[in-house]
This record gives C-alpha cells, structure tokens and sequence, in this order.
C-alpha cells in the first residue's frame, strides 16, 4: 500500500475542537475555575480555597505542578500505537493510596510549578514527537488548570485525543463538564468493599459509591 494512502490513527478533530469553535470550552473553563475557591472537584469535598495556598487532602494548591512528560510506550497498548502516548504526570493527589507506586509523586508532590501556557506547550511538544494522545495521569484535582491550558494549545495547532487517566474517584459534575473534552477515560476501579477503601485510600470511604457512578457516567 502506498504510505501516502495511510491515515494516522489518532482522530484530526476531536469534538473539543468544536466545543472551542462554539464558544462551549470557555463557558466551561470558567466553571470549572471556580471550583478552586471552595474545592469540591473530587469526592473529599475540602472546601478549601486553593486560591489562597489552602491545602485539602491532596495537598496541591491551584497553581499546576507536574512531576514529567513524555511519550510513554508502558500504557495501554491502543493507546500507545508506533510513538507512544503523551503521558502528563500531575503532582499530587486525592486518593492517596498506601501502595501507590509513585508515591514520591502522590504524597511528597514531587514535580515542578508550572504556568497553564507551560502545560499547553507541553501538549504540543508531545503531539509534535507524534504521540498519538495526550495522555493526563491523576488530573482530578487540575481539571480547571488543565482545561484552561487546553484553551491555550488549541489555537496553536493542539489535535489529538486527550485521554483522562484516573484513579476512579470521580465527581459526576466535573465528568458532565468534560463531556466532549475527554476522548478516552482510563480509569483504575480499585474496591468494592468501602472498608478497605477506608484502609487503603486515606479514608475514602465513599470510593466504591462514586467510582460506580463515575464509570456509569464514562461509559
């Protein structure tokens, strides 16, 4: 077959493109922003105001902070393809698992502070090595800065799939405002029984409650 006749498998218009066209992206970018005065973005609803540096159980301010980025050829195998998945590590987290393996990422906030133009050149660097996805790892409590930073890249050529690759613990509010923007959700379910959610997640007790919900919602 003649290479010119091949069709790169990652879609060219994702339907964020037309949220963007339409306007939609930035009304939802606002909302979203206004979660960090009084954070309720994941299921611990601290109520925080990130605004200020005031701290809830993941411990990230509203100030974005990643620990790397860079084609990742150990995800999934459809998404990873011939150039790999843009993995976008997020420093940080809500669920905080005992037995995460990166814990110097999840609970020590191992990573850098970066501003939302940071982020969107990151995702162009990532598509322009020909990763076929942006792939964002435990984006939960960064939707706002991450959703803003996608504003930024699309006008500068931004085109791929963006994949949200998630512990589970999700909000059914915040996945209603990514309808449209997320392609592909990744997430890890990780307990039925609320006991040992409690045991092993820093007291999140109500995991196996919202994870359902979230996974309906995904689906």
């Amino acid at each position: 077959m003649d290479k010119k006749m091949i069709k790169n498998d990652s879609p060219k218009y994702p339907s964020y493109l037309e949220l963007y066209k339409n306007g939609e992206l930035k009304k939802r970018a606002k909302k979203l922003s206004s979660y960090y005065e009084n954070c309720t973005l994941c299921p611990r609803d601290c109520r925080v105001d990130r605004t200020r540096n005031e701290l809830g159980k993941c411990q990230a301010t509203a100030t974005l902070k990643i620990s790397s980025s860079f084609a990742h050829f150990g995800e999934e195998r459809p998404l990873v393809g011939q150039k790999g998945s843009g993995t976008i590590f997020f420093s940080h987290c809500g669920l905080r698992c005992l037995y995460c393996q990166n814990h110097s990422i999840s609970f020590e906030g191992e990573g850098i502070e970066v501003t939302e133009e940071r982020v969107a050149e990151s995702m162009l660097k990532l598509q322009k090595l020909g990763c076929h996805n942006i792939n964002l790892v435990t984006p939960t409590h960064y939707v706002p800065g991450i959703v803003n930073a996608l504003m930024k890249a699309i006008p500068m050529g931004l085109h791929i799939p963006i994949v949200y690759n998630t512990g589970g613990y999700e909000k059914l509010e915040i996945l209603k405002l990514l309808d449209g923007i997320v392609d592909i959700y990744l997430p890890d379910f990780k307990y039925m029984n609320p006991e040992y959610a409690a045991k092993f997640s820093s007291e999140a007790y109500n995991y196996p409650y919202y994870a359902k919900i979230a996974l309906k919602e995904m689906f």
